[in-house]
């Protein structure tokens, strides 16, 4: 995890967090921080290894450490998100396809629609498992559709 150790010690993803956490100093919805990025990585390496998916550690961490990097740049995050993985990922040890595979994950985020088992699919799993839909204090005022929320303690 010495790559992962990279990215998160890199300038540019240490500047991504602070302008995320300043943005949202005030938010009520879910936030963008550190904090969701490990929840992600977490909750789909777990995936990863109950469905002994072909995924490497390290390059889901990446991914997931990666993947709301844009929310603050006025872009489309996933796609903010995707440039800044080009960016951080060689220049901390990753190779050209696994930068693209994780930039592809990224850019794919957001939508199901993935096929079933792949990065991709993992991260956007991931990603909605993280939230605490079901207990949020602002769920009435969530913008999320209902079949995006994570309604339920799941496994």
């Amino acid at each position: 995890m010495k790559r992962c150790r990279r990215i998160y010690e890199h300038p540019l993803f240490k500047r991504c967090m602070e302008r995320i956490n300043a943005k949202e100093r005030d938010r009520k919805f879910c936030l963008h921080g550190i904090e969701h990025s490990l929840d992600t990585a977490r909750i789909g390496y777990i995936s990863i290894l109950e469905n002994g998916l072909p995924i490497d550690k390290e390059l889901f961490y990446a991914a997931a450490l990666l993947h709301d990097t844009g929310r603050y740049s006025g872009m489309p995050h996933h796609e903010a998100g995707a440039e800044n993985a080009r960016i951080i990922m060689p220049q901390c040890g990753f190779t050209e396809e696994e930068t693209e595979a994780a930039a592809e994950a990224i850019l794919g985020h957001r939508n199901q629609g993935s096929v079933s088992g792949t990065l991709a699919s993992v991260l956007y799993d991931a990603d909605k498992r993280s939230r605490l839909c079901f207990c949020c204090g602002a769920a009435d005022e969530c913008y999320w559709p209902q079949e995006k929320r994570n309604g339920f303690i799941r496994a």
